[in-house]
């Protein structure tokens, strides 16, 4: 359970469930770090308090088994929806911290899910996609809420990767599905905040805390030694760079950023 420390101190993990104020989607800053994710009201009508900031250096984001139905090179997109697809709509958002609680530009999340039925695309890439975070950290998914199959409550696959640094790979649950009692993998610490939106849809909200090691200062900017790649540039796939003496091809578009550079993330660029 949350509580405050013995010093009065609140964790992250209560900063984590606490609202900017009811309705409100942007991060706030407080006492010079962002506040964290959003929840809906507990039922009172009364909006909570703006969070804290946080800097107690609480865990990071737990990592869950990857399943068998992952595939790379999914396609850049913020929604998974296509024309006629079933299912109840659900927007997923939210921001990726660092330890100090500070935004993680560049991050990429890759999603996949099962579709209204339970079951996965594993010819194609329906229900798959991935996104990078914007400068405040942000990103948003819409999607369907994902189908049961047996042995297994409902939940979304995430890999999520700062710039330079491991991939977390990890899963996403609804609150008050009856299969989280009985599902072995479930994790009661990657529950979203769910809540009804208009037209029958669903509205979900997490943060992700990676565990990449944050300095107040700001991180200098990279350039690419000798070569063409540079960050700040949107390439595109099959753009073509070069980097530290050797060609590279691109094989999903992107943003360059800091720690992106081509030898170090072998699922956005190719040796030539």
């Amino acid at each position: 359970m949350d509580h405050e420390t013995s010093t009065g101190h609140v964790t992250r993990k209560t900063v984590l469930r606490a609202a900017l104020a009811a309705g409100m989607a942007a991060p706030a800053v407080l006492m010079g770090v962002p506040a964290l994710a959003r929840t809906v009201t507990d039922g009172t009508g009364v909006a909570p308090e703006l969070t804290p900031a946080c800097d107690d250096g609480d865990d990071p984001t737990p990592s869950q088994t990857e399943g068998p139905y992952f595939k790379p090179n999914s396609p850049r997109r913020n929604s998974l929806l296509e024309p006629g697809v079933p299912g109840v709509r659900l927007r997923v958002s939210g921001y990726v911290f660092g330890r100090a609680c500070r935004p993680v530009s560049g991050a990429l999340l890759d999603f996949w899910q099962a579709d209204t039925n339970g079951a996965y695309d594993n010819t194609g890439f329906r229900f798959r996609g991935h996104q990078f975070t914007g400068a405040d950290g942000a990103f948003a998914l819409s999607t369907i809420v994902p189908g049961l199959y047996p042995g297994r409550t409902r939940h979304i696959h995430v890999k999520v990767q700062a710039p330079g640094r491991p991939v977390l790979t990890t899963q996403l649950y609804f609150p008050g599905e009856p299969r989280n009692n009985t599902d072995p993998i479930f994790d009661a610490r990657l529950l979203m905040s769910v809540r009804d939106a208009g037209g029958g849809g669903k509205e979900a909200a997490f943060d992700f805390v990676l565990d990449v090691p944050q300095d107040p200062t700001p991180t200098p900017t990279s350039t690419a030694p000798g070569g063409t790649w540079a960050v700040g540039t949107a390439y595109r796939a099959g753009d073509a760079v070069t980097y530290g003496g050797r060609g590279y091809v691109c094989l999903q578009a992107h943003t360059a950023q800091p720690g992106w550079e081509p030898p170090a993330v072998p699922a956005l660029w190719r040796a030539a």
